[in-house]
């Protein structure tokens, strides 16, 4: 028998507490214990593990202590937070810090990414409790952390409560989330691609492929095509671009204004269901990498330097499992990974997207790199 805690919290006097889905998502068994000692059996309502949220339910419960939601938007970097929660089974624990920056997307953790980072002191056990401000209103799900050790060192991730209000409904109501699907494939805009499509900045998101039959090609988007507007807000970037797609319910038009050419374009699209629209022998993101036992993140100057490489490139492996397929090839946190599928790689996006190839073959070929040498690494994936 395997035990596991974690951490939550009650938004609703009907016994409605959220947590995270790698918390509670398999588990067999849920006791929930309160800071009254008051403890309760448990029910899995609803969870989503592409946004790693989860909700469960306490049934005849009276008096609950509801913690009210906030407006994750609202938060500023430097604002004072509070992250309560369970590190390594020590009940009710609250540490402070402030809010180091928001929108922290491309991280590797999820499917689908907006995390507010923090330095308020995360650990295991942690996971699922909330981000609290000053007001004393959730303002994120505390969910993951960055280290080398396995432990708190000043970088941690909360998922924004705004993102979980889009969720929660739905899993309450049908237990699952239905995610918008337009059929593209995407990248951000590099300080080159800007200057050679001749761009104004480097916001929004360049159209890499579209689709047969998706909703894109319906729509008339094209390869080529550079969208800075997604129904009303401006793109900044891959990460935000697909987190308004996906929130966006199926069925729904939207309009999209796209630079094709050097010139503006404004197009209407009918989502699709991305359920519907996956492609055939194409794997979630955060399965195939659970499966294969380790995660990345982009390489910025600042890490680049910390772990002592001279130049930007590849991605990072932010962690990697112990035991895990990776782990017995060699893989260790700190490497670079270079290539994947002999295609080079500059970003988790196309790590992502070249890794998918491999569902094909049932094996990616990686070339890594560490402080001295590269090296070509083999995973199966059967």
């Amino acid at each position: 028998m395997q035990r596991g805690w974690g951490s939550g919290f009650i938004f609703s006097d009907e016994g409605y507490i959220l947590t995270n889905h790698h918390v509670v998502g398999d588990a067999d068994k849920i006791n929930v214990q309160l800071s009254d000692g008051r403890e309760y059996d448990a029910k899995i309502v609803g969870s989503d593990p592409r946004s790693d949220v989860a909700i469960i339910k306490i049934e005849e419960a009276k008096d609950l202590p509801v913690l009210p939601l906030g407006d994750s938007d609202s938060l500023e970097v430097g604002e004072w937070v509070m992250a309560v929660g369970n590190p390594f089974d020590l009940s009710h624990t609250l540490t402070v810090g402030i809010v180091s920056a928001k929108g922290r997307t491309s991280v590797g953790i999820t499917d689908y990414e907006d995390f507010i980072q923090t330095d308020a002191a995360i650990n295991p056990g942690n996971s699922g409790g909330p981000l609290i401000n000053l007001k004393g209103e959730a303002v994120g799900i505390n969910s993951a952390i960055f280290s080398k050790s396995g432990g708190y060192m000043g970088i941690g991730f909360a998922i924004p409560i705004n993102m979980v209000k889009e969720i929660k409904d739905q899993l309450i109501t049908a237990g699952k989330v239905s995610r918008g699907y337009l059929g593209v494939a995407i990248q951000d805009i590099t300080s080159e691609l800007k200057e050679t499509l001749d761009l104004k900045s480097a916001e929004g998101v360049l159209i890499a492929d579209v689709s047969k039959d998706s909703p894109a090609e319906k729509a008339g988007l094209r390869r080529g095509d550079v969208v800075v507007e997604f129904d009303g807000q401006k793109v900044l970037n891959v990460g935000q671009f697909r987190n308004m797609v996906s929130l966006t319910p199926p069925g729904a038009e939207a309009k999209i204004v796209v630079i094709r050419d050097g010139k503006t374009t404004n197009l209407l699209v009918e989502l699709g269901s991305l359920e519907e629209g996956a492609q055939a022998g194409s794997v979630p993101k955060k399965e195939l990498m659970d499966k294969l036992g380790f995660s990345v993140q982009d390489v910025t100057e600042d890490l680049a330097q910390q772990f002592g490489y001279s130049k930007k490139e590849g991605v990072l492996i932010s962690q990697v499992q112990p035991g895990s397929l990776a782990y017995l090839a060699g893989l260790r946190a700190g490497m670079i990974v270079l290539e994947v599928n002999r295609s080079s790689v500059n970003n988790s996006e196309e790590f992502y997207r070249a890794l998918t190839e491999s569902t094909k073959t049932e094996k990616a070929l990686l070339l890594v790199k560490d402080n001295q040498y590269s090296k070509y690494v083999v995973l199966p994936l059967k």
